[in-house]
């Protein structure tokens, strides 16, 4: 499974060194993925803490945290090849979530500057969607684990394994 996401935060991933680490999305994203057997530990404090992923991969949109969490276009751009050197080389990928809409559509934009095949049915983005590729990869949108999502129940613990749980169970055991 690969997972793509926004950026590393300031105050988590780029402190810390490793994505999601550090945070409150990291506080849930890794309750979910531990929760669907993806990661050995439910919790991540620090690059040293134990935690190993198993069967999943994480990566971000662009390389540093944006202002206000919103990247402007040519952000992304200048990101782009990291993102796309990153599907490269992992050729083995089943299953792609989407942490919120940009991560989503990072997915798609880069499938399609890499050539990859087209989805089967037009991917649209929002919590719990899916679209198959015609090699087989499923994507899966989930909203992102941000304070903003989780403190106001936009996103809660149950929706966000609900999408681990079924990419876990596309992959198998």
């Amino acid at each position: 499974m690969l997972l793509i996401g926004l950026a590393p935060a300031a105050h988590g991933g780029n402190r810390t060194g490793r994505m999601f680490t550090g945070d409150r999305s990291g506080d849930w994203l890794f309750e979910a993925l531990h929760h669907a057997g993806f990661a050995n530990r439910s919790t991540s404090c620090g690059r040293d803490d134990g935690l190993a992923l198993r069967d999943a991969y994480i990566t971000a949109t662009i390389r540093c945290a944006p202002p206000l969490n919103r990247p402007l276009p040519g952000e992304i751009v200048n990101c782009e090849p990291y993102l796309l050197e990153e599907l490269r080389l992992l050729d083995r990928v089943r299953v792609v979530v989407g942490l919120g809409r940009i991560g989503w559509q990072a997915y798609v934009r880069t499938r399609r500057r890499l050539a990859l095949p087209r989805a089967t049915t037009a991917p649209r983005f929002g919590h719990g969607a899916a679209t198959t590729f015609e090699d087989g990869v499923t994507l899966l949108a989930s909203y992102h684990p941000s304070q903003q999502n989780t403190f106001t129940g936009k996103l809660t613990r149950p929706m966000l394994r609900a999408v681990f749980l079924r990419a876990r169970e596309i992959i198998g055991r």
